[in-house]
């Protein structure tokens, strides 16, 4: 008779964990999918519940949550967007919040080929530049304020790959399709993998807008507003920090 009540105990227990753990699915800028993923599996190894991360430019997920799909919660590469959501009723009230201000890098794969300053864009030894669409992605609008503030912008219209996002813009200079490419700093700094070797010139941060890199909370759940306090507390935060990202 003891040892049945301990199983019908255990099985409760079970139960019990089965209904308060949930799914979520998570919109993530693409410049953030590796540290995310680190993110998250720290989470659900904390708390039970588990995440789904869908990858993509900040500007496509913000007009596919617009239009209705199915994500509890977004990680932004900027914060125009996560504030358009909350402004229209989008977003759970008050859930928004910067988790990362992001670096923005000019990287070449071929060792001393982008200088300490960047005047390698000044040049005319490269025949193509990657960067992420501006009109889509927050790296992508970085790196054109880069070139305007240098006044190359209209000079290399013909010699720019876009990318629909970073990572796109990031694989085509890794590919060797692009010479060289503005990317995310995160992306040739890894704790998980062995940086990226070649050349870069970090981006001086005032020659272009902060990318202040925000969350918003789609759907208030338990299980979101346990994310958005995880995303938000130290742990999460060393995280984001391994990764290149500057916090708040």
């Amino acid at each position: 008779m003891l040892i049945r009540r301990c199983w019908i105990a255990v099985a409760l227990l079970l139960v019990c964990e089965l209904a308060v753990a949930d799914e979520i699915r998570v919109a993530v800028a693409s410049n953030f999918a590796t540290t995310s993923e680190a993110i998250a599996q720290r989470f659900e190894e904390t708390s039970g519940h588990q995440v789904t991360l869908v990858f993509g430019s900040t500007g496509k997920h913000y007009a596919q949550i617009r239009n209705g799909a199915p994500f509890e919660a977004f990680l932004a590469a900027d914060e125009r967007h996560p504030e358009m959501l909350e402004s229209d009723g989008s977003a759970v009230p008050g859930s928004r919040f910067t988790y990362a201000i992001g670096r923005l890098v000019l990287w070449s794969p071929e060792a001393g080929y982008v200088d300490a300053e960047g005047l390698v864009l000044e040049g005319s030894d490269f025949r193509h530049l990657a960067i992420a669409n501006p009109k889509l992605a927050p790296y992508g609008r970085a790196a054109q304020e880069v070139l305007r503030s240098r006044g190359l912008w209209e000079g290399l219209q013909r010699r720019l790959v876009r990318g629909e996002n970073i990572s796109q813009a990031f694989q085509f200079v890794k590919s060797g399709n692009a010479e060289l490419g503005f990317v995310a700093l995160s992306q040739v700094t890894s704790p998980e993998r062995q940086p990226e070797t070649g050349s870069r010139w970090p981006v001086p941060e005032g020659l272009h807008t902060p990318i202040r890199q925000q969350a918003v909370l789609l759907e208030d759940s338990a299980a979101t507003r346990a994310f958005g306090e995880f995303v938000r507390s130290e742990e999460a935060r060393s995280i984001i920090r391994s990764f290149g990202y500057r916090t708040p």
